[in-house]
């Protein structure tokens, strides 16, 4: 069992209700609790020693990372964010310097992004720290943007580049809050998601979700200079496209939209964020399945993205 079908066990049958708009399955919950304009958005995310950061790094950047994950989210409905509480778990009490550091991360995005951190809670545990950060945000109902609405002959685009993450951008990335407000309020998107998992798995989300298919233009991916570094590094590396493609952690937008709109978006797009590269990357089919596109033709593509338990 794969994480994704791990989820699907575990959320199958859960009570829901009518303020209940989007339950499990998108980026946020979407709640309607009736605030006249605004729907509601709600997001948790956790951070694991070992798994997401390694007992050496930068404890300021892996409260920094703690935050931004939910920021990113919250981003890719279309929305912002207003409010936090983290809950940390640490072996002992020896560890407080340590969450020191995390903290000033946490508080720092949550200046950056007018988002306060509001309450929370502390725990031991067993096996490393972990920071849990829960977070919500609102979005007017015409700009919320799901997984689940790509449309055959969308552009797909893709925000900054990909790959190669874990050398260092899965720590020091900037969640595009500004960019996907900015978004939502000039072009028709029509789905939206953040690239946690890798370009493959989270597209594949989007098609899922969407009931529709894919064409990737390997030419167009933008590929790290990271992924490309590596990749030359030895043998056992993998390919740079690769990389780009499925390792996760890059915390850019991938959006549809329709065609038409590609180059008035991709000129606008350059004036607003000069230093944010943006590339449209492909277009969505009715053909279900994610195939790239290269100079020797069309072909499926069945390599996937980041999955805790594979």
């Amino acid at each position: 069992m794969n994480e994704f079908q791990l989820i699907k066990l575990l959320t199958t049958g859960l009570y829901t209700n009518t303020t209940v708009k989007v339950g499990p399955g998108d980026d946020c919950a979407v709640l309607d609790l009736q605030i006249p304009g605004q729907l509601l958005l709600f997001k948790t995310d956790a951070v694991v020693e070992h798994i997401h950061f390694l007992p050496d790094a930068d404890f300021k950047l892996v409260g920094q990372k703690a935050f931004g994950r939910c920021l990113s989210d919250i981003a890719a409905m279309g929305g912002k964010p207003g409010a936090a509480l983290v809950t940390v778990a640490i072996p002992d009490v020896g560890e407080s310097a340590k969450l020191e550091l995390i903290y000033q991360g946490l508080n720092g995005y949550a200046a950056q992004f007018d988002c306060p951190i509001v309450g929370g809670e502390t725990t031991k545990s067993n096996a490393g720290i972990m920071i849990s950060v829960s977070m919500l945000g609102t979005v007017s109902p015409e700009n919320l943007k799901l997984r689940s609405t790509a449309k055959p002959g969308d552009a797909i685009f893709v925000s900054g580049e990909l790959g190669g993450s874990i050398s260092g951008k899965h720590l020091e990335f900037e969640p595009r809050v500004r960019e996907a407000q900015w978004l939502v309020s000039h072009f028709p998107v029509h789905a939206m998601i953040d690239v946690s998992d890798g370009l493959a798995g989270d597209l594949r989300h989007i098609l899922d979700a969407s009931k529709v298919g894919a064409q990737v233009f390997s030419k167009t991916v933008p590929i790290s200079r990271a992924a490309k570094m590596k990749s030359r590094s030895g043998d056992a590396a993998k390919p740079a496209l690769l990389a780009a493609l499925t390792d996760g952690e890059d915390f850019e937008l991938l959006f549809t939209l329709p065609a038409r709109y590609a180059v008035p978006l991709a000129d606008q797009w350059k004036i607003s964020f000069p230093g944010v590269k943006i590339s449209c990357i492909g277009k969505i089919t009715d053909k279900p399945g994610l195939f790239l596109c290269d100079e020797n033709g069309i072909r499926g593509f069945n390599a996937h993205g980041f999955d805790h338990f594979s």
